[in-house]
């Protein structure tokens, strides 16, 4: 697709999130808040060193475990390599899609750019009347894209479980899942593909085969073709292909290989495994914690609680650090046995990884950037200034 006929189309998707200025087009929330708004006018009104307008001039906003907004630069080119790729990987010639992602998430624009790309046909639902139940009767067929906490928002309702069903395949990425929601999902016989991708490389560069996940597959899956994908000394993953990203918005391109922020191992069926964050890990008590593996842990425990649970490591005099567990409450704070949590914790975690604490954060205090994600710098300071208290 050229890059006319794509503004063209995007534009008539995405509205009022579209926004054009010199030469480059940019997806915005229009959820933002005046911080989030006021990093972008910061970034946009700069200019890539010799840039000519004609590679990455689409940018779409991503940001780290910081909370920093950046601006993440694709174009026709590498949107339409994600695609085929996806084709590919999977046999097909047509892509039909339902959205329930909006197009400032890089998963919600590409589940609408494999049905532009291929000519299929892309249904967008809303999130919020989905979650509630309020499903549309639909043929089988086609595929759907969540991140884990829909899919276990969708779990447990016999209207969207059913709806869940009708698709020939359900992709889950976007960050890490538990055991206890992969049973679920088993349970309800729900087709999950578990992917792993980002939006710097316009989405999944690796998934699992569909039937894969039947099989107990609980990897990501295979890379896929449009990249090249490997592992270094320390586990970090480094991917490299058509699908890269051209670099952040104002900066020059990225190399041909770019470092990711995660940590991955392959699976004994040759499966990439992603086991967390690299600036996220710390020590405790001479001993290596991957916050992702203590946050596996305690959803599978206690999901019903600490389904959106964070794990941080705070300074302590004999331990070096003390692992942290936070989690987000409502205002009637769901009743739970600590006692029985921490009694479970300990038969499943080495000593330095059990949370030494468990600190409730007001739901409408946690903090998430404004991409949605997390923001663990502002958790790690809210964790040190509790045990101050």
């Amino acid at each position: 697709m050229e890059r006319v006929e794509l503004i063209k189309r995007l534009r008539a998707w995405a509205g009022a999130a579209l926004v054009e200025r010199g030469g480059a087009v940019f997806l915005l929330d229009p959820g933002w808040g005046e911080r989030e708004r006021a990093q972008w006018a910061a970034l946009a009104e700069r200019t890539p060193p010799d840039w000519d307008g004609r590679e990455g001039w689409l940018c779409i906003a991503t940001g780290g475990s910081s909370g920093a907004m950046k601006l993440a630069r694709h174009d026709e080119r590498t949107l339409g390599a994600a695609v085929a790729g996806f084709s590919a990987h999977y046999g097909v010639t047509r892509v039909d899609a339902t959205g329930v992602l909006p197009p400032w998430h890089v998963s919600g624009l590409m589940a609408w750019a494999r049905c532009a790309w291929t000519g299929g046909v892309y249904e967008a639902l809303d999130w919020k009347a989905v979650e509630t139940g309020a499903v549309p009767q639909r043929a089988e067929g086609g595929f759907l894209s969540l991140v884990p906490t829909q899919l276990a928002r969708l779990l447990g309702k016999a209207e969207t479980e059913r709806w869940l069903r009708s698709f020939a395949a359900v992709f889950v990425g976007g960050g890490p899942v538990g055991g206890d929601l992969l049973a679920r999902a088993r349970a309800a016989r729900v087709p999950v593909v578990l992917s792993y991708g980002m939006t710097e490389t316009a989405a999944m560069v690796v998934a699992q085969r569909t039937g894969g996940f039947w099989g107990g597959d609980d990897s990501c899956g295979e890379v896929m073709p449009q990249v090249r994908l490997r592992l270094d000394g320390e586990g970090r993953i480094w991917v490299a292909g058509e699908s890269l990203f051209r670099g952040y918005w104002p900066e020059t391109r990225t190399a041909g290989e770019w470092r990711t922020d995660d940590l991955g191992e392959l699976a004994a069926g040759g499966g990439l495994r992603v086991l967390g964050r690299a600036d996220a890990l710390f020590i405790s008590g001479g001993e290596k914690v991957n916050p992702a593996e203590v946050e596996m842990v305690l959803r599978e425990v206690a999901g019903a609680v600490l389904a959106d649970v964070v794990a941080v490591g705070v300074p302590h005099a004999e331990w070096g650090n003390e692992t942290v567990a936070l989690y987000p409450v409502a205002e009637q704070e769901a009743k739970w046995d600590e006692d029985a949590v921490r009694a479970e914790v300990a038969a499943r975690l080495a000593a330095a990884k059990r949370p030494k604490r468990y600190v409730a954060v007001p739901a409408a205090e946690w903090p998430r950037n404004a991409q949605g994600k997390v923001n663990r710098a502002a958790l790690a300071d809210l964790a040190r200034r509790a045990g101050r208290g």
